[in-house]
């Protein structure tokens, strides 16, 4: 597993870049095709904020914490990735065993550990409602002033430079992210 470390407004000294290391890396007994680890160590307000992008089997797996002392802040990212990787893999596994005609969910077998018994049930994910649109060609600061008139947090559009559909969305800073595709 590769860690990829940076700062914003935030000198990334060893003690922290070890100490994110040795909490991460206990991440892999719960999924091993963890590829890639990217970790953003910031501070805002009085805020110690740290960000975790993880890639696993080409998913992206993301969280982001923030407290007072960097450390809470890593115990607490660290603590959110576990949780989300157990269901990853729990949905994973369910899916590929339901696909091929396996065992059931929560089926003990030799290869398979259960869960916890303290672990929430997790309610399958349900799609309420379906929106379809023209996607047109614009660039990402016409596609930000399209959000904003529309009340949303992000708005998809056709990047007119790439020809790629773009996802611009409101950062929890103020800020504007833009998620392109990646080939």
């Amino acid at each position: 597993m590769q860690i990829i470390f940076s700062g914003k407004h935030v000198e990334m000294t060893d003690a922290l870049k070890e100490y994110a290391q040795s909490k991460l890396s206990k991440l892999s007994r719960f999924f091993d095709h963890v590829q890639e680890v990217k970790v953003t160590e910031s501070i805002l307000r009085n805020q110690h904020i740290v960000e975790v992008t993880l890639k696993a089997d080409g998913t992206l797996i993301r969280a982001e914490e923030r407290s007072p002392d960097m450390y809470t802040s890593i115990d607490l990212v660290t603590d959110k990735l576990e949780r989300q990787l157990i269901r990853y893999k729990d949905r994973f596994i369910t899916r590929t065993r339901e696909s091929l005609g396996g065992h059931k969910p929560g089926e003990v077998t030799p290869n398979r550990v259960p869960a916890p018994v303290e672990e929430p049930v997790e309610e399958p994910i349900a799609i309420v409602r379906t929106k379809r649109f023209a996607v047109k060609p614009m660039d990402p600061e016409e596609a930000a002033l399209e959000m904003e008139l529309i009340g949303h947090d992000f708005y998809v559009f056709r990047n007119a430079e790439s020809n790629e559909v773009n996802v611009i969305y409101k950062r929890r800073d103020g800020n504007y992210g833009l998620i392109e595709p990646e080939e």
